[in-house]
């Protein structure tokens, strides 16, 4: 299977499955130096796992990461570093009714389609699964920043049709609730929302949003590798990822020029924008000021209300999914969005060394 390689640089490979016997990631690229243990890379993955809500899948798994290679003595080694979370908790058997026919939502007709062959247990690599893999190498990518001084933080910005109100937002509340909200007063409302779709064996979608803060300006090569076209396409490869914005996204379709253009100015040492609209991201290139993304997060597909398919043997059926599934996938997908992005920032400012002869000059001392 190709496609499973993300990064220029700072690159991952994922490999594993929904229900194989691990999942896992080589992470490339990474600096030698950087401090770095298990416990670095499992505060990131506990924010994804599973059992830990009334809205999240039952499934237990405790993903605890071991580090195979690459870390010598509490530091990187600059060479390959090799992460595996072993899954504890399958039960393939609550799949084994859908080999014969294709889920509404899922991969399955479109895996069957490209392969001839699909791993059903759990979606295989189509399932939400494999972005343990991503954010435990996406934990890493967060780490380098942080030497920089450059933060990403992602959070739940609507479910469903409740949205926060940014009048009261609190970065500190994120971690005190289960959905990742950043504010206290939506919090309620919210899961009275997900407990009805829960019993009516429904799912719902939302919002999440990401910004990244002190990133300096002059990150991103122009053209085909903009840092807003890379980060778009990070953040489209999380499966439940339909649709994303960069600063004020598809609002700019209905704006003039001079109400959408972020007017300049100088304190006589540097150079900010009076707005930000434009997201942090001008000509694909950072311009200093915090990068704001937002990504539209779709319902879980599988739902206990019956719904309309097609088998294999190309007949018209009626299911009723089983197993155990997320109502919501936006609290656990709010870590990964963070880790992609993350990926994504870490790849090109490492990719950004090369822009300036001052800047190898620097490095080799000359």
């Amino acid at each position: 299977m190709a496609g499973s390689i993300f990064g220029n640089m700072f690159t991952i490979s994922t490999w594993g499955e929904s229900h194989g016997k691990g999942i896992g990631v080589v992470v490339d690229g990474c600096p030698a130096g950087l401090e770095l243990n298990e416990t670095d890379i499992q505060i990131c993955l506990n924010r994804r796992r599973p059992g830990q809500s009334p809205f999240a899948t039952p499934r237990q798994e405790a993903d605890e990461v071991e580090i195979l290679s690459g870390v010598f003595e509490g530091k990187t080694t600059g060479t390959p570093i090799s992460l595996v979370v072993f899954n504890k908790d399958q039960r393939s058997h609550d799949y084994s009714q859908i080999a014969s026919y294709y889920r509404p939502g899922h991969a399955d007709y479109t895996y069957d389609s490209k392969y001839s062959f699909r791993d059903y247990r759990g979606s295989g690599r189509a399932s939400g699964r494999e972005t343990t893999a991503r954010v435990a190498g996406g934990a890493i990518a967060k780490k380098l920043l942080e030497t920089l001084g450059i933060t990403i933080t992602a959070y739940t910005y609507a479910i469903g049709p409740i949205t926060i109100d940014m009048n009261q937002f609190d970065v500190n509340e994120i971690s005190k609730n289960f959905l990742n909200m950043p504010d206290s007063t939506s919090v309620q409302a919210a899961e009275d929302y997900l407990a009805q779709l829960k019993e009516d064996g429904n799912s719902s979608g939302g919002i999440i949003d990401c910004v990244v803060k002190n990133i300096p300006a002059g990150i991103g090569e122009p053209v085909f590798e903009k840092l807003d076209a890379n980060l778009a396409k990070a953040v489209m490869s999380i499966g439940s990822v339909k649709g994303i914005e960069i600063g004020d996204g598809f609002k700019v379709a209905t704006k003039t020029g001079l109400e959408n253009n972020d007017a300049y100015y100088s304190d006589g040492e540097k150079i900010y924008k009076k707005t930000n609209h434009a997201g942090g991201i001008v000509g694909g290139i950072s311009d200093g000021s915090d990068i704001f993304i937002r990504a539209a997060i779709k319902p879980t597909p599988s739902i206990s209300t019956p719904q309309q398919t097609a088998n294999k043997s190309f007949e018209n059926i009626e299911i009723n999914i089983e197993g155990r599934h997320d109502p919501i996938i936006v609290p656990r997908a709010v870590v990964v969005v963070e880790s992609m992005v993350a990926l994504t920032v870490a790849d090109m400012v490492l990719m950004n060394m090369s822009s300036k002869m001052e800047n190898i000059l620097k490095l080799y001392n000359r």
